[in-house]
């Protein structure tokens, strides 16, 4: 069974009827050919698929694509602006807080939804923070100063 579903992500409208079994990370990755949103586990426990929806960090590859009708999503290709890399982005790069990367979208929406609430968080804060991102790669300091590194930037500017 086909539904339609309309939804804005990263500032940009898009209308589309899909498979009512459609996942949202599948929609976005293949519809939407936004392949930075990962699938890393499909049970929501690993975090490579995050998203801001509707402002707040979620996992999507255990949502239906039709239950985010309406919804504002913005993925980590709509973090840069202006050709700009956002202060979290810039953060990874400058602070090594990547190396596969595989984890890094996700780890980077995480960030945003933490830093719209928290602009100041403690390095146990951080941590706390992104419990259900995991990385297999980096042991998560560098991530941690990374997210220090952009909270700094973003308090300055």
């Amino acid at each position: 069974m086909k539904v339609s579903i309309s939804l804005s992500v990263n500032g940009k409208q898009h209308t589309s009827k899909v498979d009512a079994r459609t996942l949202l990370v599948h929609y976005l990755r293949e519809e939407l050919r936004l392949t930075g949103t990962h699938i890393g586990c499909d049970t929501s426990s690993c975090g490579a698929c995050t998203v801001l929806f509707n402002g707040k960090a979620l996992k999507c590859c255990t949502m239906l694509a039709a239950q985010a009708d309406g919804a504002e999503i913005i993925t980590i290709e709509g973090m840069a602006q202006k050709g700009s890399l956002h202060p979290i982005q810039e953060g990874f790069r400058e602070m090594h807080g990547l190396q596969c990367g595989f984890c890094t979208p996700g780890m980077v929406m995480t960030a945003a939804d933490l830093l719209a609430t928290n602009s100041s968080p403690s390095e146990a804060e951080i941590r706390h923070g992104l419990e259900g991102n995991f990385c297999r790669c980096t042991g998560y300091h560098n991530i941690v100063k990374s997210i220090q590194y952009a909270a700094d930037k973003m308090q300055s500017s």
